[in-house]
């Protein structure tokens, strides 16, 4: 499971069908509506929301932008409209490794978007993250 912080507009084609899969995935566990992933990391940060649904469907939301920019077709009924708009934060740290990872998995399946966003200095997070300073986030999974 993989809920990038760092913008949706850097991922390619299957980042974004990916994490919107993987979002509805993580929702569904926060609904109580499947018994794996209960413990996966990724989902801590949602957990410690003071409303983890309303955290995730707002994360759902955003990546929904993102697909309607690119005209594709996700399904809007998946998301619960009325969530409250919230706040989390990110370290600094995490954005970095996130961006390391995505443009290793650029390198390999699109080659344009690769050169687009290798060189980026400042790593623009999902709108509903704010940044803050600090290394990779205690619940990321390294990867070697």
């Amino acid at each position: 499971m993989r809920i990038w912080s760092l913008h949706a507009k850097y991922l390619d084609t299957k980042g974004l069908l990916a994490v919107w899969r993987e979002g509805l995935l993580a929702k569904n566990v926060l609904e109580g509506k499947t018994k794996g992933y209960k413990n996966h990391p990724q989902l801590q940060r949602f957990k410690q929301m003071a409303d983890p649904l309303h955290a995730i469907n707002h994360y759902l939301s955003e990546i929904y932008k993102e697909a309607v920019s690119r005209n594709y077709h996700f399904d809007i009924s998946k998301i619960d409209k009325d969530f409250q708009p919230v706040q989390m934060i990110v370290t600094k740290g995490q954005l970095k490794y996130e961006m390391e990872h995505l443009l290793k998995k650029l390198a390999l399946r699109d080659k344009t978007r690769f050169e687009q966003w290798r060189n980026l200095t400042t790593i623009a997070p999902l709108p509903l993250f704010n940044i803050v300073a600090g290394d990779i986030e205690n619940w990321e999974i390294l990867q070697k």
